[in-house]
């Protein structure tokens, strides 16, 4: 049966940050998602969908904007109950908030109990897939693909490996890190809508044996990404270059172990050199910016014009980051943005909360209103607040429409959330 999701619509053509920003989507102020069988068969005029679907369902959100469902591209859900921790520097913070959290995911029960918080939570600010780091523990990834594949979200997510540089009960072995790795991912890749992902979490935590171990993984399992951080703190920079002092740079820390490729994704990148731009461009991996994070732990200006040049998603990095919201996520990232001399247009932001996301996550059915995508949507209501309100009233196109809800917009602003057609808000 067809489903027909009225109210407005903005669907991507173009790569904003290829095109005038402005000129690289289609608006529709009448316009409506055909659905059925959870993919989206048909954007378009409202009318035009209505008269090519005369028997189908209606749900009409009336003046609400009708997006792609946000696409979060670096998470840490197990860091969901410490968000919003006090201040710290990255490592003072890990080790201070981070760990001793983590510690708890070998209790199943536990790890059950957050990763079905935070993908609640995730939905209710309209985010309907995240990739996410879990911890060492097996549990903490059976937990976390099994709530999503109960919501039916598409998901990505691996193991957090670390042999060194971390409490005892947090570490593994070159050896456990890729047995367990490879377990989890026979069973979970590719099942559903899970994908997984080798996830070393940094070079500091890991020996050159434990990333050997991980690269061997990762190339013997290359359609799965890998996952890991890069660059984003300078204190953090100098340690790296303490323990690899024969690497030419940090993400050399990487290549040399088989952990740079296509599927790479690197959180942060903020210091990056000129050799390391050059050579993410040239094998076409992606840098993730999680701007709420870079500014909460104080770790610096992100380029966004690396975005001409090289895949780039954008992420909360819960709980480093101190919102689950990609509406802040994108207010912040306007912010750095503007900090360097640039002015993202509203059609870059959005474009890098879905579809910018999503190329970084090789995921080509989601991030996008197309016909044979996945129907996962958010539902936005650019009069959410009297301050919104009262801002929109006067916009004269689509772009100073959205434009507040991105810089003051929060979970009220989300009408509705679908994964795969269904819809998600209220959740009991």
């Amino acid at each position: 049966m067809t489903t027909l999701i009225l109210g407005r619509t903005l669907a991507f053509d173009a790569d904003p940050f290829a095109v005038p920003p402005g000129d690289a989507a289609t608006f529709e102020r009448h316009g409506a998602v055909a659905v059925e069988g959870g993919r989206i068969v048909a954007v378009g005029p409202a009318d035009a969908l209505r008269a090519a679907h005369p028997q189908a369902d209606r749900i009409d959100h009336g003046e609400a904007l009708i997006l792609p469902g946000f696409v979060d591209a670096h998470v840490h859900y197990p860091q969901t109950a410490i968000i919003a921790s006090w201040g710290k520097r990255l490592i003072d913070w890990l080790e201070t908030y981070t760990f001793p959290e983590e510690a708890r995911f070998g209790d199943p029960a536990y790890a059950a109990e957050i990763a079905a918080r935070y993908l609640d939570l995730a939905l209710a600010h309209g985010t309907t897939s995240v990739c996410s780091f879990c911890t060492i523990h097996p549990e903490s990834v059976e937990a976390f693909f099994a709530a999503a594949s109960a919501r039916n979200m598409a998901v990505w997510a691996g193991k957090t490996c670390m042999d060194r540089n971390a409490p005892a009960d947090l570490r593994d072995t070159p050896r456990s890190a890729y047995d367990d790795s490879r377990a989890l991912l026979e069973r979970w890749h590719r099942r559903g809508r899970a994908s997984y992902v080798v996830t070393p979490r940094f070079s500091p935590t890991s020996t050159p044996d434990q990333l050997d171990a991980l690269g061997a993984l990762w190339s013997e399992h290359s359609d799965c990404l890998m996952q890991t951080h890069l660059n984003e703190q300078t204190d953090e920079i100098a340690w790296v270059r303490s323990l690899y002092p024969q690497a030419r740079d940090y993400l050399d820390t990487y290549e040399a172990h088989g952990l740079l490729g296509e599927r790479g994704l690197y959180g942060h990148a903020i210091h990056l050199t000129a050799r390391e731009r050059d050579r993410l461009a040239e094998v076409g991996a992606a840098a993730i910016h999680c701007p709420t994070s870079n500014t909460f732990i104080g770790s610096g200006l992100f380029d966004i014009g690396l975005a001409a040049r090289m895949r780039v998603g954008l992420a909360t990095d819960t709980g480093g980051g101190s919102n689950f919201s990609m509406l802040r996520t994108m207010a912040a990232a306007y912010e750095i943005a503007q900090l360097r001399g640039t002015a993202l247009h509203p059609a870059q932001l959005l474009w890098l909360a879905t579809e910018g996301s999503a190329r970084a996550l090789h995921a080509g059915d989601i991030g996008r209103l197309a016909p044979g995508g996945a129907a996962d949507l958010v539902v936005l209501d650019l009069a959410s607040t009297p301050a919104i309100a009262q801002r929109v009233a006067c916009a004269e196109d689509i772009w100073e429409a959205v434009f507040p809800t991105i810089m003051m917009g929060d979970d009220r602003a989300v009408a509705q959330t679908y994964v795969a057609g269904q819809a998600m808000l209220p959740r009991d």
